[in-house]
């Protein structure tokens, strides 16, 4: 038994190196000290050094044994519904999360959880109130004002996302990122204020890379509006330069993935049950390629309901590649298991967005990968793929700022290589399951919408609703890149857009055009 005096001295290292990154030594010393005392301290710190390691089963394994002693302690309620939250468990972090709350209702951590799940579930007017309610505990917090502000981004309310992303940086000019976030829903005139003030930052701030780059990205979207398209170009280089050092992207790794997928049995999936629940659409492509548009369109049909990207599908098919990568003679029976328990999985994981009888579309751009398990694991569910000219799909995931989930988009090569490795898997799963995919052309659907979405609905097997040419009258949450131009009636500007910037892209096009 150690008493309070050496605990606290014990917690305060163990804090320290939980800080910076030490988690496996604050795991190997707290459960050293928890044999010597079962303080709900020591508890709190295990838990959220397995979170911080990705071992959230281990996190929510300490958090049940604690929650023995105390049941109705916030701090183990929080850690638990984090976990949970975490493995896509929506239902039990929602209900640890809310019991959190009943023992301690202004806490912040907690509500701040609560507010980020109902916005992973595309609830933004409930994650809306949550963040609110922090605000009213402390209005001095950015946290809460970054989150309102994504969220009033997603539901088209650019003014009120405006202005929660001006507040915070009053509050610290450092955080950069409201800068960029900023100039995505800002139409810019020359020197325009914004402008000023974000030159001002670069030359007068001492800021670190990743402030830096946010702020290349912002004067990158202002030279473009104001058609000075060299500088536009150099900052969104500088941009993505600083990114790229750091996600240390290899293009090499990518391309053995997709051999793998080219090289996978995917008759071994094929099983004889294939009564599917409910009706889906996943609509694939490049990034940039005109998805969110036409998730749009579908979404505003009265039978469809839109899903937005979502990461289950990848978790599926990954889940099949290890199973059959540690055994590849697996017998009917279990590959039979296998199969019903991730479809039942995904069909489990979609029913928190949506539990009617809609069909449900999952737009997660990447999961072309996935076409062979789409094929087996939901037979009966219509893939679209969306197709635009290479060029404008090059350039705008360029000048795009993307978070880590797609590290290719920080290096023009690596985007280029990238969109020819999309283009031959692709046209891989077109030989080998012919009129499974349907392909949308961008420009087809710019130059000619309802031609276009009439073959789209007629794919999908579903009558004319006209709601589908006022999709930019849709209200659902929108939380990609394409959150401006998605809600807008179809517009004609975008389509050759990377030709202004054709002078700096002459060896991308070489890579795409050579055989």
């Amino acid at each position: 038994m150690i008493n309070d005096l050496e605990l606290e001295k014990k917690v305060n290292i163990l804090t320290n190196k939980l800080k910076v990154g030490l988690f496996k030594e604050v795991v190997d010393e707290t459960k050293i000290l928890l044999k010597k005392r079962k303080h709900q301290v020591l508890f709190n710190l295990l838990s959220l050094s397995y979170q911080s390691l990705g071992k959230y089963d281990k996190s929510i394994e300490i958090m049940e044994t604690a929650l023995k002693a105390n049941s109705r302690n916030p701090h183990f309620l929080n850690n638990i519904g984090l976990s949970h939250f975490k493995l896509n468990n929506f239902k039990k972090a929602e209900t640890y999360f809310k019991r959190g709350l009943d023992e301690a209702p202004k806490y912040i951590s907690i509500l701040n959880n609560l507010g980020n799940l109902k916005n992973y579930l595309n609830l933004n007017k409930e994650a809306i109130e949550y963040f609110n309610k922090i605000l009213k505990i402390n209005d001095k917090l950015i946290e809460p004002y970054y989150n309102l502000a994504i969220n009033h981004e997603a539901l088209g309310e650019f003014d009120k996302s405006s202005e929660c992303l001006n507040k915070i940086l009053t509050f610290n000019p450092k955080f950069t990122q409201a800068d960029r976030m900023l100039s995505n829903i800002t139409k810019y005139s020359k020197d325009h204020p914004h402008y000023k003030s974000i030159n001002n930052k670069l030359e007068n701030m001492q800021l670190n890379e990743i402030q830096k780059s946010h702020l290349y990205f912002a004067l990158g979207k202002y030279f473009e509006d104001i058609s000075d398209y060299e500088k536009s170009f150099k900052n969104y280089s500088q941009g993505n330069k600083i990114i790229k050092k750091i996600t240390k992207y290899k293009l090499d790794e990518e391309k053995n993935d997709f051999n793998k997928i080219k090289n996978f049995n995917f008759e071994n999936l094929d099983i004889k049950n294939k009564d599917i629940p409910r009706k889906l659409i996943f609509i694939i492509g490049m990034p940039r390629s005109g998805t969110s548009l036409v998730e749009q369109i579908l979404s505003s049909h009265k039978k469809i309901f839109g899903g937005g990207e979502l990461p289950f599908l990848e978790k599926e098919a990954r889940k099949i590649f290890q199973k059959f990568n540690e055994n590849k003679n697996l017998d009917k029976s279990e590959i039979y298991n296998l199969i019903l328990s991730c479809r039942r999985e995904y069909l489990e994981k979609i029913s928190n967005y949506d539990f009617s009888s809609k069909i449900f579309t999952d737009k997660a751009p990447l999961n072309f990968r996935f076409i062979g398990f789409i094929k087996y694991l939901f037979p009966n569910a219509k893939i679209i793929n969306c197709k635009r000219n290479s060029m404008d799909i090059v350039w705008s995931n360029f000048k795009n700022y993307f978070p880590n989930s797609m590290p290719f988009t920080n290096d023009l090569e690596d985007i280029a290589n990238f969109y020819k490795l999309y283009d031959d898997l692709v046209g891989f799963f077109k030989k080998k399951f012919p009129k499974t995919i349907f392909d949308i052309h961008y420009p087809e659907l710019v130059e000619n919408p309802e031609k276009q979405i009439r073959k789209l609905l007629e794919f999908c097997e579903l009558e004319w609703d006209d709601n589908c040419l006022n999709h930019h009258k849709n209200k659902r949450a929108i939380k990609t890149a394409s959150s401006t131009q998605a809600r807008k009636p179809i517009y004609k500007t975008a389509i050759n857009s990377s030709d202004r910037y054709k002078d700096y892209l002459k060896n991308v096009k070489s890579i795409i055009e050579a055989n």
